[in-house]
């Protein structure tokens, strides 16, 4: 008996240890990060029309910590943002103010900012110049918005940690996504295309989830924010967005949105040339021939124009802005999450380890796996870029896939004084691409495109992320993945069981990262994959290279460029301010001007509206707070069941003088299946900005009205 005890202690050691590694100390939290929801030009579409005038649901900053109980420094920080792409200058800035709270204890390492890729959002808090050109310069509202409800969100996940167990699995997604680029797509590699027949083909039709058991969950799914058209101005959160708070309402529906417990996560993947407009591109053009028929397959032209091309989600018929296809995009996201959560997934097991560096992707040279020496170049955009997409078509005469370098004569000779002229140097690097604009040589007033990028993986237990500073094409992010797993493999530090997952665009917005093969075709994504053909190859390169050091004992340091100069501090503003707001002559701040129907009763399905004498919403972004109210009369108190937060509600704000200072808000709530009969009223929140004095707050009230069952 005597001789079994070492070896039963050696049971028990291998069996702490195994408890040890499947334990996480794991926070979820969420926070309010939306910006001016008027005034302001939206992120993702680059269209000057796209202002926002008013709000459809707030856009939030999701976050999860996981760690290791007994080792502090060993954990990570993941946030999923509703907001078009991550960023280096709020990045900077979000790490700064974690670094006053908590020290070391979250860093550039381990902290990742990654993003929804949602079109609708608040633009102008992107750090380099380009992005910043249709919201007239940087908008620090919306910047200092980001920032304060990121590190609000990581307030509230480190307030939570809790020592938990987690568990991993995928599964497949059937009408969330098409690829919009299919022509490109087909020049990869008809072997390598074999490989993914079923898989989903030219598309991945695979959700990631990493669950958090009964706290909630973090998923991967490549779907483009693109679902709200073009033409919508109201500030909202599309697929993904609307996706978490379906979820998040499912498991705790008496919760104001953003104060639940349960924290849902719809990340984005290789998204690069996905689209939500599952019914394919067709041509709008009434009067001609081709009205209503599929749009040319390789240039998305119709009449040899991108202009009357576009996307149509599944909802197409039912409104004319995408809020039906929205929900619908969203709903198959949610389903397939339920169906995991609901299933036994595989335990998640082992150490936390991050690592991270910065990349110089001008002229960085390096081996391809055959010893060739290639080299990236400094940033450009092409002629293609200016096409646009299917999911938000371009300007002018230029159309995607055409390499020719006289696409548009007249910008031939423009394009010279809005960019330098691309050296013949550059013009090589780049090719086949003709450069349009030659992004990487423009430093005035900063510079117009980043050169250097984050480059970061995550690793949780089996689980890898790969936190990627642009998007990636479907075929780009499956040979980075790949090409990472058989590192994890072939190094050791994981073994078959390992699950690697691509998350952006994160950290720094280096547009896209197309194949050499897509790069050639030159559609939308090839012309905007800044640093030239072997951009994808740079990555692949790089992030493998980064393998070693997540593993349990790593040694040695990884090599690092320098980190991007800080250019926030002189970014330039065009944007005016609020000069003041006043009420017409014989009425106050929240005077009715439209009343509720008080004299029937309203059913589900039917809209209520008031419209009151409002003051500009950016004289108080109301973070964590709203714009609006819907309240219900219960035991004689008015509680509140709907905020500016929900779907079925609408702010929208109108100017009537700008001269005067006046305007109007209308307030809309087109009430739910399912809703309680009863007595109701719409509530408006607002703040006014004299000419002289202080910003005052103010509240208004429409009638009583009554909802039937």
């Amino acid at each position: 008996m005597t001789r079994l005890l070492p070896s039963f202690a050696v049971l028990c050691t291998s069996v702490l240890s195994a408890m040890a590694q499947s334990q996480y100390l794991l926070g979820l939290g969420i926070a309010d990060i939306t910006g001016p929801v008027v005034e302001t030009n939206m992120m993702g579409y680059a269209s000057l029309g796209q202002t926002d005038t008013g709000l459809h649901m707030r856009q939030r900053a999701r976050a999860w910590i996981i760690g290791e109980p007994d080792v502090e420094a060993n954990r990570i920080v993941f946030i999923n943002a509703d907001i078009a792409m991550g960023d280096t200058g709020v990045r900077r800035e979000i790490l700064a103010q974690l670094a006053a709270k908590y020290g070391t204890l979250y860093t550039a390492q381990n902290f990742a900012l990654s993003s929804t890729h949602q079109h609708s959002g608040v633009g102008g808090y992107l750090e380099n110049l380009l992005p910043q050109i249709t919201s007239l310069g940087f908008v620090n509202e919306t910047f200092g918005a980001i920032a304060q409800g990121v590190v609000l969100a990581v307030d509230r996940a480190h307030e939570s940690l809790a020592v938990g167990t987690l568990t991993i699995g995928n599964t497949s997604v059937t009408g969330g996504n098409i690829n919009r680029s299919p022509t490109a797509y087909l020049f990869n590699p008809q072997a390598e295309q074999d490989m993914y027949v079923d898989q989903g083909g030219d598309q991945d039709k695979f959700m990631d989830l990493l669950s958090f058991g009964s706290r909630g969950f973090l998923s991967w799914f490549p779907v483009h924010g693109t679902s709200l058209y073009e033409n919508n101005t109201l500030v909202s959160s599309d697929n993904k967005g609307m996706a978490a708070y379906l979820y998040e309402s499912s498991v705790e529906p008496n919760a104001m949105p953003g104060n639940q417990t349960f924290v849902a996560g719809f990340a984005q993947a290789n998204v690069g040339d996905t689209s939500p407009n599952t019914l394919g591109a067709f041509c709008e053009s009434p009067g001609e021939p081709y009205d209503g028929m599929p749009c040319q397959a390789n240039s998305s032209t119709c009449g040899g124009t991108v202009a009357d091309c576009h996307g149509r989600g599944p909802g197409f018929t039912l409104d004319s802005l995408g809020f039906h296809s929205n929900e619908m995009i969203a709903q198959i996201q949610v389903d397939a999450a339920k169906k995991l959560m609901s299933s036994t997934l595989s335990p998640v097991t082992g150490s936390v380890r991050s690592v991270h560096v910065y990349l110089n992707m001008a002229n960085h040279t390096f081996a391809l796996p055959n010893g060739t020496q290639v080299q990236t170049c400094p940033a450009a955009m092409g002629f293609s870029f200016a096409g646009g997409t299917t999911d938000g078509p371009g300007a002018f005469d230029f159309v995607q896939g055409d390499n020719s370098t006289s696409q548009n004569p007249l910008w031939e000779i423009v394009k010279s004084f809005i960019t330098p002229i691309p050296s013949a140097a550059q013009v090589a690097c780049q090719a086949p691409k003709p450069i349009l604009l030659n992004t990487g040589y423009a430093t005035e007033p900063y510079p117009w495109s980043p050169n250097t990028v984050d480059i970061q993986l995550l690793k949780v237990g089996n689980l890898v992320m790969l936190i990627i500073p642009g998007e990636l094409t479907t075929m780009a992010g499956r040979r980075l993945k790949a090409a990472v797993r058989a590192q994890l493999l072939a190094t050791g530090v994981l073994d078959n069981s390992a699950h690697v997952v691509v998350s952006g665009p994160a950290n720094t917005y280096g547009h896209y990262i197309a194949t050499p093969e897509e790069y050639a075709v030159q559609r939308y994504e090839g012309a905007s994959t800044l640093y030239g053909p072997h951009t994808l190859d740079a990555y692949i390169e790089k992030y493998s290279s980064l393998v070693p050091f997540l593993a349990d004992t790593p040694t040695g340091t990884p090599v690092s460029d320098a980190a991007p100069p800080e250019l926030t501090s002189s970014a330039l503003s065009l944007q005016s301010p609020v000069v003041f707001d006043a009420p017409p002559i014989f009425q106050s701040f929240g005077h009715i001007v439209t009343d509720v129907v008080t004299s029937t009763p309203f059913q589900a399905g039917q809209t209520v509206f008031a419209v009151f004498v409002g003051a500009n919403p950016r004289n108080n972004l109301r973070l964590e707070g709203t714009f609006l109210n819907v309240e219900q009369l219960v035991s004689g108190s008015w509680k509140a069941v709907r905020s500016d937060s929900h779907p079925s509600t609408l702010y929208q704000w109108a100017v009537q003088s700008t001269i005067l200072g006046t305007s109007n808000v209308n307030i809309s709530w087109t009430i739910e299946s399912g809703t309680p009969a009863g007595t109701y009223r719409l509530r408006y929140f607002g703040d006014s900005k004299p000419l002289i004095g202080s910003i005052s707050a103010f509240t208004a009230t429409s009638s009583n009205f009554t909802v039937t069952a």
